[in-house]
């Protein structure tokens, strides 16, 4: 007998015949003589509604009161799949996250799993219950309702499997797997079936939208075998686990991109001792995200600075660049949105030479210029023009064909 988590997130629980899909799947696997422990989000849309509503009342809510509104649409969820569960004839009982309770640290709206008590939920599978906890959902040492942040519920459950030291934890969502870039880019995307864990982080960083971030350094650090599959279909999904020796075979097993990327560059700074400490600072204290950093050599005691940060925050870091300007008396300062980031990522680029070279010719075949580039072991990211974004990812995925079969 396997302890098995299964993650819904909105769109599959997103009405009620929706939900009664949910429930047949996990009787199904109920069924097979599996424990089932089960993480849902709100129903699709209801989280946005909840917030559009408070938002209706001032533009700047109270943080802790949010997540005490938005942590609602996960506690509706749970109980239509218990309720619904317990109409076909099995026993369910569902849980909101403090009442495990699934502990947090007191960061609202952004909250990281401190601990999680499986108590209540061993008790329950060997009572032959199926469980249904709310994901997204957590509760600090002050007994506050805190939120994980968009995307949390797949934390949630990589948290509970880990907890629960399961066998296997499968994340459902829209789509059947994780791909070799974008399918709605490359048509011919091939669907991957296994990737490592390293793969898969650098993949969540750099604008794969399948498993967040978060979710996917938990189940690294814990070693929680995921499987991430559709909720629509009973097609084999991709198993997201520990490097093996197949992986390297391929030197780049996907093509990400981010096109919510913006750069900001100052020009003619003076090259002495703590500028770029005093430039960093500033944005790490308002919350302002730098990624990538290139600054040139020094000409005449003068450098030139260039950085990108999200797009949504290209404002505020000019704001506060500004500021930092008139101290370090920069000459210039310079920001763009229209900026995008594509990246190449796979474990055989450690052992196989020649791919960056690859990477950069075939952008120059067509006319993309660099701007900036990054790298580590397992990837290269280039900050090109938005307007070129998806020709890069077509280009790159054909220089390295990733759409053949291994």
């Amino acid at each position: 007998m396997a302890v098995i988590v299964q993650k819904y997130g909105g769109t599959s629980v997103g009405a009620l015949d929706r939900i009664a899909n949910v429930a047949r799947r996990v009787a199904a696997r109920k069924d097979q003589g599996n424990d089932m422990v089960v993480v849902v989000s709100a129903m699709a849309g209801e989280t946005d509604r909840l917030i559009n509503m408070a938002k209706e009342i001032t533009p700047i809510p109270n943080e802790r009161e949010m997540d005490v509104l938005v942590s609602t649409g996960e506690q509706v969820t749970i109980a239509l799949l218990a309720i619904t569960l317990q109409s076909m004839g099995y026993k369910a009982k569902s849980y909101c996250a403090w009442q495990l309770p699934l502990a947090t640290d007191a960061a609202f709206g952004a909250a990281r799993v401190t601990d999680i008590d499986t108590q209540k939920i061993s008790e329950d599978l060997s009572n032959g219950a199926i469980v249904i906890i709310a994901g997204f959902q957590g509760v600090d040492e002050n007994g506050d309702i805190t939120t994980l942040g968009r995307g949390g519920s797949d934390t949630s459950a990589v948290a509970v499997a880990a907890g629960l030291k399961a066998d296997l934890c499968e994340i459902f969502t829209d789509v059947d797997g994780v791909y070799s870039t974008d399918p709605n880019i490359v048509p011919e995307a091939k669907k991957i079936s296994s990737i490592a864990y390293e793969e898969m982080l650098e993949m969540a960083s750099l604008g794969a939208k399948v498993l967040y971030i978060r979710a996917v350094e938990f189940a690294m650090r814990h070693k929680v075998p995921l499987i991430v599959r559709s909720s629509f279909n009973d097609n084999e999904g991709t198993l997201v686990t520990e490097e093996s020796s197949d992986m390297e075979k391929e030197s780049v097993r996907a093509v990400t991109c981010s096109s919510k990327e913006a750069k900001i560059t100052f020009s003619g700074i003076p090259d002495v001792p703590g500028t770029a400490s005093q430039l960093f600072l500033a944005l790490a204290e308002s919350n302002v995200v730098v990624d990538m950093i290139i600054q040139n050599s020094s000409e005449e005691g003068k450098t030139d600075i260039s950085f990108t940060v999200p797009s949504a925050d290209l404002e505020k870091g000019l704001e506060i660049c500004q500021g930092v300007r008139e101290i370090l008396g920069a000459e210039k300062l310079t920001g763009s949105k229209d900026m995008a980031k594509v990246s190449i990522i796979g474990l055989g680029m450690r052992s196989h030479t020649g791919v960056a070279s690859r990477m950069f010719a075939a952008l120059a075949r067509e006319g993309i210029n660099i701007e900036m580039i990054s790298t580590s072991e397992i990837k290269i990211s280039c900050v090109i023009k938005k307007k070129y974004a998806e020709l890069a990812v077509r280009v790159l995925h054909d220089v390295f064909e990733l759409e053949k079969p291994l």
